[in-house]
């Protein structure tokens, strides 16, 4: 049973929400809250949460930095993020904060279903029209020609390692990785945490973020 929180300042909306995501047997709906703030104090009385369906835009502490706060104390619970605004920069700060998607709200109800399902197994899931934006967006500036571009392979990853970033870039589960490097799921999560090791970062979507930003100097 995937536990969710749903976050929207919108009263109706929230409760919308509750009763279409209770739909399917797979899902409880064990909360709500207003914003950002009531979602971490939220999940404080229930630590148990898998992925909280969180607005963008709301008064008070918004979605981004709600993801922040949520992702800085509970860095397991997934965050996915569901707003009627089709905007860049928020959609670029909250997958820098942790988000693991993105969802517009005007998509038919069982794509949200699944969109949770989608990240609690631990997948990236942004709305196609936003991924082709980001593609963009997040392509490394120009460097002056005295400083070279640093390779992924610069930073000491392996090509199997390289090869487990773009899988993860594209979306694809442990499982979807495995069969295609012909390993096991077991030593593709320890490929994932020796990859987030040499890199800094925090988690999966850091590590597609970074492979979007980089993908030039393969």
């Amino acid at each position: 049973m995937i536990k969710v929180i749903i976050v929207d300042d919108d009263s109706f909306i929230r409760e919308s929400l509750k009763v279409l995501v209770a739909l399917d047997p797979d899902i409880e709906v064990a909360g709500a809250a207003g914003d950002g703030h009531e979602a971490l104090s939220l999940l404080k009385q229930l630590p148990h949460a898998d992925v909280v369906l969180m607005d963008i835009r709301m008064p008070h502490c918004d979605g981004v930095e709600g993801t922040k706060l949520i992702k800085a104390s509970f860095p397991a619970v997934s965050v996915l993020m569901l707003t009627t605004f089709d905007d860049d920069e928020y959609i670029i700060e909250a997958l820098r904060n942790g988000a693991s998607g993105y969802l517009l709200k005007n998509i038919p109800p069982d794509r949200i279903i699944q969109g949770i399902k989608t990240v609690h197994e631990g997948n990236l899931l942004i709305h196609p029209d936003i991924a082709r934006k980001l593609a963009g967006f997040l392509q490394p500036a120009a460097r002056p020609k005295e400083a070279p571009a640093r390779t992924l392979a610069s930073y000491g990853l392996t090509k199997a390692e390289l090869a487990v970033v773009s899988s993860i870039a594209e979306g694809h589960t442990n499982k979807e990785i495995a069969a295609e490097l012909f390993l096991s799921e077991g030593t593709v999560k320890n490929y994932i945490t020796d990859i987030l090791s040499k890199l800094g970062l925090r988690d999966r979507t850091q590590i597609a973020i970074f492979y979007w930003k980089n993908q030039r100097e393969l």
